[in-house]
């Protein structure tokens, strides 16, 4: 059963600040995420009381409010949820708190708040960051993969492998997260902005253009197929044209999410597209899905579509297992919940999940980025590095910014 939230007990603030509250919880250690919608201004956050996020099972319509993290691959198909101990947003007058905490737990956040000065800068933050990681992914190696990898489909072993790699960049010593948030959300409107910290995962930072799944207060769930990338070289999304390779890319992802509509019997959906959208300086091809759950009595259909679309071929490939063991066999390295799924649960009666692209990793004195291409058996290594360092600018430019 969903934790309820209520205005009892809200505390009072010398003034409530979206920017002191983030301040705090990044200093405290605690898990918490902050985030702002695709075309919203509001910014919302979440604080767990707990030392620990929760590992759950996906199970949308029973968890706790919160906010949902799953890794690319987990044995276990467990997510980490951090629960909306504490829960802000910059359109409300007080702070909600669960029900689970009595009324010191309230003082004790009230003072934090209260006594935070935003004229120290941050620096406590740093001390929860993990301590080391893989090594970043050398060109030669994600070249040889890649080529690998068209091989292996030259003979037919699976249709498309989404390959990925890292890549270091230095922080300026007074690098604040929460400064990078706004430049974030300031610079790409139309994306998912994120910012979360799970002890033993890492606080990690994005701007994803995809939305995997989300399912509204009126019960209209939604979900896409976006796939093939180029940039945008000032060019107007309707002037856009594409070659082949994109264009069967993307048809790809659009017939595994029909073929999982189908799996499930589901026959009423809307399809839109695929069109060419615009995500930072980039441009893709976007194929829009839409369900009215109420219309067709499956309340459960996010829950569902979300097991059988991670993870989807956009960021895998197909045939899915296959295409999953070439990843872990020879990309070196633990995606973690890059190319994972993140986002809100529960709150404001709804669902939205997005697959966690153009995100980086947090460290001491420098940042981790991500980044992935589409591999098909006409691609070339040369490009698909190109693509991937693309991708990284979207986080890059505004890193030290």
């Amino acid at each position: 059963m969903k934790k309820s939230y209520h205005h009892t007990d809200q505390i009072v603030l010398k003034t409530l600040d979206f920017d002191s509250l983030l301040s705090v919880a990044l200093e405290s250690g605690q898990p918490f995420a902050t985030w702002k919608m695709p075309n919203e201004n509001t910014k919302s956050i979440v604080v767990s009381l707990q030392k620990e996020a929760m590992r759950v099972t996906p199970d949308l319509e029973e968890l706790p409010n919160g906010f949902l993290a799953h890794p690319f691959h987990d044995t276990s198909k467990k997510a980490y949820l951090i629960p909306a101990d504490i829960y802000y947003t910059t359109e409300m007058d007080h702070i909600d708190f669960s029900n689970d905490y009595d009324y010191d737990t309230k003082v004790r956040v009230e003072k934090a708040i209260n006594t935070f000065d935003p004229s120290k800068p941050l620096r406590k933050w740093k001390r929860n960051m993990l301590k080391e990681h893989f090594p970043p992914t050398s060109k030669e190696h994600f070249v040889n993969i890649v080529g690998e990898s068209v091989k292996a489909m030259q003979n037919e072993e699976f249709l498309k492998v989404v390959l990925s790699r890292t890549k270091e960049a230095g922080l300026k010593d007074d690098f604040s997260p929460i400064d990078f948030f706004h430049r974030l959300s300031e610079a790409y409107p139309t994306a998912f902005i994120s910012m979360c910290y799970i002890p033993n995962v890492g606080l990690w930072m994005g701007a994803s253009p995809e939305t995997l799944i989300s399912v509204d207060e009126n019960g209209i769930f939604r979900t896409v197929a976006l796939a093939g990338t180029q940039a945008s070289n000032g060019i107007h999304p309707r002037d856009a044209s594409w070659k082949s390779k994109e264009i069967e890319e993307q048809a790809l992802v659009s017939r595994y999410i029909i073929n999982c509509f189908k799996k499930i019997r589901l026959r009423e959906f809307e399809e839109k597209g695929p069109r060419t959208v615009a995500a930072a300086h980039l441009l893709h091809l976007k194929t829009d899905f839409k369900v009215d759950t109420k219309a067709t009595n499956f309340p459960q259909l996010g829950t569902v579509m979300l097991d059988l679309l991670h993870p989807t071929s956009a960021v895998c490939g197909m045939p899915k297992d296959i295409a999953t063991q070439f990843i872990l066999d020879n990309e070196h390295y633990n995606r973690s919940i890059y190319s994972g799924y993140i986002g809100p649960i529960g709150l404001e009666n709804s669902q939205h999940l997005f697959v966690n692209l153009r995100c980086l990793q947090l460290f001491t004195d420098h940042a981790l980025l991500y980044a992935g291409a589409g591999i098909t058996s006409d691609s070339d290594p040369e490009k698909e590095w190109k693509e991937t360092e693309l991708k990284m600018d979207t986080m890059l430019k505004h890193l030290n910014a």
